[in-house]
């Protein structure tokens, strides 16, 4: 709904709208479980619906309400990841036991089951247990491999297999605490995929900067360009623009290039063109839908960053919650969902992985810069002329 009528509530009066069981409101619920964390904690929404289902199952006329309650309940809990607490465990924990004992046993059960499920995986994120490449020496060559000794269809399939790993395993919540909080407790998957695009970005130009001679500088320059042309093929913006980003940055750019790598890197920059408020890549985004697609998030976070500043969080009365606000994030965030409805279906590649070695082997800012200009040295001014 491009202009939805409501713009405000209380946070109770927006609570109880989210568990309508009119269907028209569809689109609202969506709308509140994307956005709640702005004006509720998952712990007290959590305890909110809870009260509205005690209260309400006591009369039997009024037992359909309370069964709305319990699946917006579900809902949230289905959602909640990172913000996991003893104490919400133990509120849901004790619910279970009313619920049994009020002769609610599928109720009962659903929700325990529902709570082991999310605790389960909380414990798993949290130990951060990094996912080995299990090498079969017999099909690896002892020699160590280069950047040419693959196919540039097989480099972008593999950086783009390694991308949709991190970029699913994203809650949408994680985006929206980092475009309001601007840290990270809340958001380690998207800590660790920004990470993931700054380590590629780095390594890029570490293999082109390392290389002895212009003409093998130009040969992995050619490389990562074809590289480029296969993931766009894809559309992994993640991955090309974390590549673009390298070809294009101080430490290579100030270098000397052949004419067709300038005109080739000038191509592909138009795709992330700021005028129009980057028109060219949003009209190339929108284009990929119905596809498996990999967005950048470094825009999604300055949308979203752009709608918390511009707008208040309470309309005139501080009572009331600014919903508008709400619609704004939730507009930005949908379109994210679309970006998961289709997986790739590549296999895994130990080789070319094991070669990335989690792009861990790069130079620091500092050491490209200084490579850069033993390559080319600057030009001493004469300060006497």
């Amino acid at each position: 709904n491009e202009d939805p009528s409501l713009r405000g509530g209380s946070i109770d009066a927006l609570i109880i709208r989210a568990t309508s069981p009119d269907k028209k409101d569809f689109v609202y619920q969506e709308a509140f479980l994307t956005t709640y964390r702005t004006f509720v904690s998952p712990s007290d929404l959590v305890d909110k619906l809870i009260q509205r289902y005690i209260f309400f199952s006591q009369f039997e006329i009024k037992k359909r309400i309370a069964r709305y309650a319990f699946s917006l309940l579900m809902r949230v809990i289905d959602e909640i990841d990172n913000e996991l607490t003893e104490n919400l465990m133990k509120s849901l924990s004790g619910f279970v036991t009313k619920l049994i004992r009020h002769g609610e046993l599928q109720l009962g059960k659903l929700l325990r089951r529902k709570s082991i499920e999310r605790f389960n995986k909380f414990q798993i994120t949290n130990e951060h247990l990094q996912q080995d490449i299990v090498l079969i020496q017999s099909s690896i060559s002892s020699k160590r491999a280069t950047l040419l000794d693959f196919h540039s269809t097989d480099i972008s399939e593999q950086l783009t297999l390694l991308d949709s790993e991190l970029f699913l395993k994203i809650q949408l919540s994680e985006i929206l605490y980092m475009s309001i909080e601007q840290g990270e407790e809340y958001s380690p998957n998207l800590a660790a995929f920004t990470e993931h695009f700054n380590n590629i970005s780095y390594w890029v130009r570490s293999r082109i900067l390392e290389q002895n001679s212009q003409r093998q500088r130009e040969i992995y320059f050619e490389k990562f360009l074809k590289i480029l042309k296969h993931l766009r093929r894809l559309n992994n913006f993640n991955s090309y623009l974390a590549i673009l980003s390298a070809l294009d940055c101080g430490p290579l750019k100030r270098l000397n290039w052949s004419k067709s790598i300038i005109d080739s890197i000038s191509e592909h920059t138009g795709l992330i063109d700021s005028t129009g408020s980057f028109k060219n890549y949003r009209e190339a985004l929108n284009a990929s839908v119905g596809q498996p697609c990999i967005p950048y998030i470094g825009l999604i976070l300055s949308d979203l960053t752009f709608v918390h500043i511009g707008n208040s969080d309470y309309l005139q009365d501080s009572r009331l919650i600014n919903f508008w606000k709400r619609w704004q994030q939730f507009t930005i965030l949908h379109k994210l969902r679309y970006c998961r409805k289709w997986e790739y279906k590549f296999t895994r590649n130990d080789r070319i992985l094991y070669f990335f070695n989690n792009f861990d082997d790069y130079m620091n800012e500092d050491a490209q810069w200084i490579q850069s200009e033993k390559i080319k040295p600057r030009q001493k001014t004469n300060p006497y002329a």
